[in-house]
């Protein structure tokens, strides 16, 4: 059912990357927060880090909004069901304003994004180097594209009191309200390294405190009764809200025209279609308890895939594979999800008992779904460092950035996926794991390049490309039924 879902809404876009898009977009999280504002935070993009901020200035769950990953028609879809019941939402943007999709012209960028929750958007300028440029370069960006509503400006690292009265001289001239200016404030940086920022889960202490910093900048910066009023522009959305009961039920796997033409082996144990009752919280045993690997080594995942996975019956418990030496009670499957475990290979070796519970639950053919960290963690080595053997592979850091969208299909059955499924990722990595592939490959990438990925194998489906379940929600059902299967 289409109804009107009408919330105040900001997107915080930026010419380029790095002139501090995550800076303003957490801050006003944050200082609208402290204000008593139930404010839903968003992220257009792939990006697991910076979610991972919001959620800590605003107390709820950070949100993506990826076009490509979940199409531009889940967009406002997933964005109400975050949204619903807030005062106000603020999306921070990825790269540039208009970058999305290498050669697909706008697809995933934030302005599809804008133009698709009719939101306005506020444009953050590094303003360091320029003066009265600043006018033509924020001008370029307005009239680009029409359908793009920018309702203003916050200029950021401005030097000094006279800085700050050219550019505002410029952009009066130009017709744009300026809606903040933020000075140079190391004190307030991130840490970062080589995937971005480091993530909450690693630096929880000293994150609250940058939060806290951030919003009091923000605070002293920015006019933020203009930009509440700004945001109350935005006119209603006409659209259902996402919900994951819902997207279960309507979910049927999308195949490609000739799956057995791609296939390249079996996974063995995979459960078949209508194997199990759909409605799994009422069948004989209680619902079936999927572990999610968690902590500090295991930080990237959507909120959605959870909230998939318990509407589709299971019980979802977070484990710590740096702290915890078992799985979790009657667990009957396993989702080892993105993160950095290259920067705890040590104590993820050294957990030598949680290794040998994750080795035995895959080798009795338990449903296990690795994405990038999780497939590391189920080779041999990561950097020398023995992990699980779950897997014949071996993996070590490299200088090499793997970073992009991928279509792909399924070339084996597994727990995850019928052969032939279709799903679009993205890779983002500077790992190497050799082989790169098993006998039974998960994934066979169709764009930007042909290549076959990953491994299936029992239970286990491993590989490098990070999904999102919200764009094939049976991936989540069919996970959850072969967990089932094995209680």
């Amino acid at each position: 059912m289409v109804t009107s879902f009408n919330v105040p809404r900001l997107v915080i876009a930026a010419p380029s990357s790095g002139s501090g898009k995550t800076t303003v977009a957490t801050g006003l999280m944050a200082a609208f927060s402290e204000r008593g504002l139930a404010v839903s935070p968003h992220k257009a993009g792939p990006d697991y880090i910076d979610p991972g901020y919001h959620a800590l200035a605003t107390g709820r769950p950070g949100r993506n909004l990826d076009a490509f990953m979940c199409g531009p028609e889940l967009v406002a879809p997933l964005f109400a069901h975050g949204a619903a019941g807030c005062d106000l939402a603020v999306v921070e943007g990825v790269m540039g304003l208009y970058d999305g999709a290498a050669g697909r012209g706008e697809l995933a960028s934030t302005a599809q994004v804008a133009k698709v929750l009719r939101a306005p958007v506020v444009l953050v300028v590094d303003a360091s180097s320029q003066s009265r440029s600043v006018a033509a370069l924020v001008h370029g960006f307005a009239s680009f594209d029409p359908q793009v509503r920018l309702g203003g400006v916050i200029l950021n690292k401005v030097g000094s009191d006279r800085h700050e009265v050219m550019l505002r001289e410029a952009l009066e001239e130009a017709g744009m309200p300026v809606l903040g200016v933020l000075r140079r404030a190391p004190q307030v940086a991130t840490p970062s390294r080589h995937l971005g920022l480091v993530p909450v889960a690693e630096r929880h202490t000293d994150a609250l405190a940058s939060v806290s910093a951030l919003a009091a900048q923000v605070r002293a910066g920015c006019d933020l009764d203009a930009l509440m009023a700004l945001a109350r522009t935005a006119p209603p959305l006409d659209c259902e809200a996402w919900s994951p009961a819902a997207a279960l039920t309507h979910s049927s796997g999308r195949t490609s025209a000739s799956p057995a033409s791609e296939a390249q082996g079996s996974g063995g144990d995979a459960p078949g279609n209508g194997a199990v009752p759909a409605d799994l919280g009422g069948a004989p045993g209680g619902r079936p308890v999927i572990a999610v690997a968690g902590g500090a080594a295991f930080t990237f995942s959507y909120a959605e895939h959870t909230e998939l996975l318990t509407a589709a019956g299971a019980e979802v418990v977070t484990f710590d594979p740096l702290r915890d030496e078992a799985l979790p009670p009657g667990t009957a499957g396993l989702v080892i999800g993105g993160g950095f475990p290259e920067m705890y290979a040590p104590e993820l070796s050294a957990n030598e008992p949680l290794r040998a519970a994750v080795a035995a639950f895959a080798a009795a053919g338990g449903p296990v779904a690795a994405e990038c960290a999780g497939l590391l963690y189920l080779g041999r080595s990561l950097d020398g460092k023995p992990m699980c053997g779950v897997l014949d592979a071996d993996a070590r850091m490299s200088e090499r950035l793997t970073l992009g969208y991928r279509e792909a299909v399924a070339l084996s059955d597994s727990a995850l996926a019928r052969a032939g499924t279709r799903l679009r990722g993205h890779e983002f990595h500077r790992t190497v794991i050799e082989p790169g592939a098993g006998a039974a490959p998960a994934w066979g990438f169709t764009h930007p390049e042909r290549r076959v990925e990953g491994f299936v194998q029992q239970g286990v489906h491993a590989s490098y490309l990070h999904t999102h379940w919200a764009a094939e929600p049976s991936v989540a059902r069919r996970f959850t039924e072969a967990a089932a299967a094995r209680r």
